[in-house]
């Protein structure tokens, strides 16, 4: 698994902004910062996809840090399951 989920971001992170902080892991293929259908704002967690497994798994040793005054969750994304939103 290359991907990893993000939560706990402060609302004013952008995709680009995300991938910077997790680009000390190693390559990124792709970064999202999910946000709200209706309002457009951040709904506060995001993905990040790395090039290679060693790199995602690396990145799992920023869970619990802080950045910009908020504390993030970071661990392996889950595979949404058929029938999921």
């Amino acid at each position: 698994m290359k991907k990893i989920y993000v939560g706990g971001l402060p609302y004013k992170v952008t995709s680009e902004m995300l991938a910077e902080e997790f680009q000390q892991y190693g390559e990124i293929d792709d970064s999202i910062v999910i946000s709200d259908r209706a309002t457009g704002r951040s709904r506060g967690f995001g993905f990040v996809t790395f090039s290679s497994e060693q790199a995602a798994n690396a990145s799992l040793a920023h869970n619990g840090r802080e950045w910009m005054g908020r504390t993030l969750t970071v661990n392996m994304a889950k595979e949404r399951e058929k029938g999921d939103r």
